[in-house]
């Protein structure tokens, strides 16, 4: 079996117009397709990510820095991910098509991860 992350990207106006009922609706939709995916032992692990600018690091030789990003201001941010089981990246795929975040017009980067004995 192997691994995959699910990178859920989304526009930073995908769910600003919703009203807190239609939220809970959507999170009722993402609560039900884990639940769903977990009885399967397809699921891992998930995590709605803050809704604050984060920190990006970076480093080379020696130097290190530490700055606030990324912005609100960008139009696309990682508003989540999944961990799921799967036994390849086809039926990884099957399994992302039922994913909610695809219904409300949100973009899955899928990648496998490397698993080192």
């Amino acid at each position: 079996m192997s691994q995959f992350i699910l990178l859920l990207h989304e526009r930073t106006t995908d769910f600003s117009g919703m009203s807190p009922e239609e939220m809970q609706s959507v999170i009722a939709e993402y609560s039900a397709w884990s639940q769903q995916m977990a009885e399967a032992g397809n699921l891992v692990g998930g995590h709605k990510l803050t809704a604050d600018n984060g920190r990006r690091l970076s480093g080379w030789e020696g130097e290190f820095s530490a700055t606030d990003g990324p912005h609100a201001e960008a139009k696309e941010v990682i508003g989540g991910l999944f961990h799921i089981n799967a036994e390849d990246y086809d039926s990884a795929v099957e399994l992302c098509r039922s994913c909610p975040h695809l219904k409300y017009g949100g973009r899955i980067e899928l990648r496998q991860i490397d698993l080192i004995d």
